[in-house]
């Protein structure tokens, strides 16, 4: 049943086509590729268990070959049954295929997982033989990352029985938190409203919208804190298990290997965002200004400014044009490439009951073609969101079309270059249409709120990620209290005395699911916007002659290190001043906004 938006967006039919991935959940071909990957892992187990030592440079590769194509088979299935779960979440035939899935691929991966074993337990010496053989290729980067995981690596009965307990452990635990928000329900005026609705409400121009959806809200995760609570300590107590036992030095090192950004990267990027919270206190002291009011609530952040055009309703076609006509004028061939994601069904935009919250972009497969997941509501951060995912789509799209397999999969770091930069590029385009100043004020504020919730609310988020882990390690189970006290500390923290949070927002942790699905992710967010306005000031210097060395770098997918790849287009990211610099061009914006409002509404800072 859809839940239709207050008023029609166009978007309640565009919903993507699964086909060529199976035909639906009865296709015989599930099962025929079931046993194909099962032939294709023994066949792959007789060839090199027990060998990897004596492999030359070529026999790596083609067992890399090898891998590939079995992945790519597995990827099939898994693909087929997470998209289908994120928009039936509440349906348990979904929820069973994506269980059974899971199961079946923890399976051959522990089948699999000696082959890194095998290739770690090479001696330094005989490692350093193999990478230097140039047949190796674009392997020698993924053989070297691989050896980063070396100091931290179990046995192989061991790291089998991780893979086989994540499936009944951290995965079925992320599951029954995204079935708990599919079906979570918001009271609303005789309504029951999903969560991703009911959370618009907090863009009323109407205060005391917003105020009661703020409590709406509040009362829906209340009932459900327990769970929520439950959730988050036994996943936060099983990260912590599994770190102890492989000798993780911190919560978020695996993160970090994972995203290829060495610890010193990382904590110069909090620090820089964390020393320069003052800019959102200025942001949110302004926004209070232009409102008129005394006191600016957490239920007020997301207010519009009734300016002109501030609260204007964009239809899916109308959403169509803004993105792909700003592509265009930026790349023809990124334009060109996210025609097809509309062209040939490969978003999902309503929202409707049981469908998870939010947006995200899935590669698909390296046979197949990426997808888009959007809750399309018709409002400007909408079709900021649509770009944002567009560029997570284009850039999986090049990567697949360039590289094998095992170099598609973007570390998440610079996976956010590419969709804050497809914003910043529809942001820029329509700036520069728009004549009109109070527009132009509104576009403005739009865009500094929306940099503030990639680069200060995530690292706020990071932020309380630590405080958590760190406090679940040493004072064992958090009550639901003490979250909402960790939560409100980090928070506050950012906002200083521009916004006041109120109790109520303590709560608020409890429905995001990045930290649960994905642990440390949510720096690589500030990390991609700090990188896009970088990028985005290099592209103004260069104009054109920037455009190709970027899609190079998007094609490049995961074939180097990220400090290598961006190299290509003129950034360090090892200058400790890099942040900085990035912050520095947001404060420019910020200024910008200030200037603006006072030339516009001098009565308003008299």
């Amino acid at each position: 049943m859809t839940e239709a938006p207050a008023r029609s967006t166009g978007a309640e039919q565009v919903v993507w086509d699964l086909s060529v991935l199976y035909s639906g959940i009865d296709d015989p071909q599930i099962a025929q590729d079931t046993e194909a990957v099962k032939a294709m892992t023994q066949a792959f187990v007789a060839a090199y268990r027990g060998k990897v030592a004596t492999l030359t440079a070529a026999q790596f590769v083609q067992a890399y070959h090898e891998m590939e194509a079995l992945y790519d088979l597995m990827l099939k299935q898994t693909t087929y049954a997470s998209l289908n779960f994120s928009t039936f979440s509440t349906d348990p035939q979904w929820g069973g295929f994506l269980q059974k899935m899971q199961e079946f691929a923890s399976q051959i991966q522990q089948q699999l997982v000696f082959f890194e074993l095998e290739w770690n337990a090479l001696d330094d010496d005989h490692a350093a033989r193999i990478l230097a053989d140039p047949a190796l290729g674009g392997y020698r980067y993924h053989l070297e990352v691989a050896r980063l995981n070396k100091p931290y690596q179990l046995s192989e009965v061991e790291e089998q029985l991780l893979l086989e307990k994540s499936v009944t452990g951290s995965s079925a635990w992320t599951r029954f938190f995204d079935q708990l928000m599919g079906a979570l329900r918001v009271a609303w005026e005789g309504a029951q409203l999903p969560l991703q609705q009911a959370l618009t409400r907090l863009y009323d121009n109407d205060r005391s919208v917003r105020a009661r959806a703020q409590q709406a809200i509040t009362d829906a995760l209340a009932a459900k804190k327990m769970e929520l609570t439950y959730i988050f300590n036994v996943l936060a107590a099983d990260k912590a298990s599994d770190d102890k036992r492989r000798g993780y030095p911190s919560w978020i090192t695996p993160r970090n290997i994972s995203n290829k950004a060495p610890d010193s990267v990382v904590n110069a990027l909090i620090q820089a965002v964390t020393a320069n919270y003052a800019l959102v206190a200025r942001h949110y002291r302004l926004k209070r200004a232009l409102l008129g009011l005394d006191e600016l609530f957490d239920y007020d952040r997301y207010a519009p400014l009734n300016l002109k055009d501030s609260d204007k309703f964009y239809t899916w076609e109308e959403a169509r044009g803004i993105v792909l006509n700003a592509f265009q004028r930026f790349s023809p061939r990124m334009a060109m490439v996210a025609a097809k994601f509309f062209d040939e069904n490969w978003i999902h935009a309503p929202i409707i009951l049981g469908k998870r919250g939010g947006a995200y972009a899935s590669y698909g497969t390296k046979s197949t073609h990426p997808f888009v997941f959007v809750n399309y509501d018709g409002k400007a951060r909408d079709v900021e969101t649509l770009a944002h995912e567009l560029g997570h789509g284009v850039h999986m799209y090049l990567a697949k079309e360039a590289q094998p397999l095992t170099s598609m999969f973007t570390p998440l770091t610079t996976a956010e270059m590419a969709s804050t930069f497809a914003e910043m590029v529809v942001f820029d385009d329509l700036m520069a249409r728009e004549s009109d100043r109070e527009a132009q004020l509104a576009m403005l504020v739009g865009k500094v709120e929306g940099s503030f919730a990639t680069i200060f609310r995530q690292i706020a988020m990071n932020r309380f990620e630590d405080a958590m882990h760190t406090a679940r390690r040493s004072e064992g189970e958090l009550t639901t209290e003490r979250l909402n006290a960790l939560w409100l500390e980090t928070q506050r923290a950012m906002f200083g005395d521009s916004v006041t949070m109120t109790d109520n927002y303590g709560l608020w942790w409890s429905y995001i699911p990045h930290m649960l699905h994905t642990p440390g992710y949510v720096y690589a967010y500030a990390f991609g916007e700090l990188l896009v306005l970088a990028l985005y000031n290099i592209y103004k210097q260069q104009g054109e002659s920037f455009v190709p060395n970027y899609e190079a770098v998007l094609a490049a997918g995961d074939s180097d290190y990220p400090d290598k790849l961006l190299a290509r287009v003129g950034v360090d990211l090892n200058d400790p001043n890099f942040w900085a610099e990035g912050i520095k061009l947001l404060e420019a914006l910020v200024s910008q906004e200030e200037s603006l409002a006072r030339e516009l509404y001098p009565e308003k800072f008299a």
